[in-house]
């Protein structure tokens, strides 16, 4: 099944797509367009979609937020399609620039990004009419990057925010990381959040702030039992309530609320 949707939220074109090999796709991924500038590629599966939807969006510039292959999966694509740069974090020019492996359920949900050359990133990306400020904000991945205009209050956050309860972490996430890029955030000025899976038009620091506490609650909940003398497993089979079964099967581990909670002990200072 796939899902091409376009939706304009003032000078803001979104592009939704999702992939499902069966059934309805596990996730969708939203490309976002403003005066010329393309913010994320979507996923490799969706390719034809993408170039279609996108073909007069007339870009001058990409901008990844991070290498994820939901991410970055059409980079390469677009730019030889617009004859276009693309930037992101230096991290990101490496990961990019490298043969990385991805695991079967990448592969089969997202498809998998071919290597391109990207440019490192400087301190602002200039439109006709807008500034856009790259911050860095690891922890969902080490390159990891936020977009931020200022004078309209728009966020383009790529997976910081996702929503103020998430449901597991994927094994390479670092909750400490992600909990002091969300710290980082709540000192900047934003409305809207375009995030690339769950787009919120509205009170965009107070949805950061509630994700930050719900982070901040897990560890402190694992500080707890970790005081209490329990071990690591002690505390995931006291905490976790295995309703992500399906999701971690899937992704044979990859995917997982214990692994949101491995991250905390692993941080920990007791």
């Amino acid at each position: 099944m796939h899902i091409v949707n376009r939706r304009q939220f003032g000078k803001i074109e979104a592009f939704e797509f999702g992939y499902g090999p069966v059934g309805r796709p596990f996730m969708s991924v939203y490309i976002y367009a403003l005066d010329g500038v393309i913010i994320d590629t979507g996923q490799s599966h969706m390719q034809k979609y993408v170039l279609e939807q996108l073909r007069n969006t007339h870009p001058h510039i990409i901008l990844l937020t991070h290498h994820h292959e939901d991410h970055s999966g059409n980079a390469l694509a677009l730019s030889r399609f617009h004859h276009i740069e693309i930037f992101g974090h230096s991290i990101t020019v490496a990961k990019m620039a490298a043969n990385r492996k991805i695991l079967p359920y990448q592969r089969y949900i997202w498809g998998k990004s071919e290597n391109v050359s990207v440019k490192p990133l400087g301190s602002v990306i200039e439109s006709a009419h807008f500034t856009l400020r790259p911050i860095h904000t690891p922890g969902h991945s080490k390159d990891h990057t936020v977009f931020l205009e200022e004078k309209n209050g728009w966020l383009f956050a790529g997976d910081l925010y996702l929503g103020e309860r998430i449901k597991y972490f994927r094994s390479d996430e670092k909750i400490y990381d992600q909990i002091d890029s969300l710290k980082k955030m709540r000192e900047y000025d934003f409305d809207a959040i375009f995030c690339a899976h769950n787009p919120c038009l509205e009170n965009g620091k107070p949805r950061i702030a509630h994700k930050l506490q719900f982070l901040e609650d897990i560890v402190g909940r694992v500080q707890v039992l970790q005081k209490q003398g329990l071990s690591d497993n002690a505390i995931v089979k006291r905490m976790d309530s295995n309703k992500d079964r399906g999701v971690k099967l899937m992704t044979l581990g990859n995917v997982s609320f214990a692994n949101m909670l491995r991250s905390a002990m692993r941080g920990s200072t007791f």
